[in-house]
């Protein structure tokens, strides 16, 4: 199995046993899908925006992965 597909089945396992992080994927994209058919940004604003939510995504994924708690973080 290569990096890409073993990365794909944790992050889909993840996802299935870690419900709030899932509730918080299925918001971001919401909104994302959401705006995507209404002019709410320059095409400037909405590629900052697009690198915040992949710098973002990172980070959750990261520490998912890592099993860390909000209290850890803080």
């Amino acid at each position: 199995m290569s990096n890409a597909e073993t990365s794909s089945h944790r992050d889909t396992a993840e996802r299935r046993h870690n419900p709030r992080l899932r509730e918080l994927v299925d918001e971001m994209l919401a909104s994302i899908r959401a705006a995507a058919n209404v002019d709410l940004w320059t095409a400037a604003e909405r590629d900052r925006y697009e690198a915040d939510m992949a710098r973002i995504m990172q980070t959750v994924r990261t520490h998912a992965v890592r099993g860390e708690t909000r209290a850890q973080l803080e």
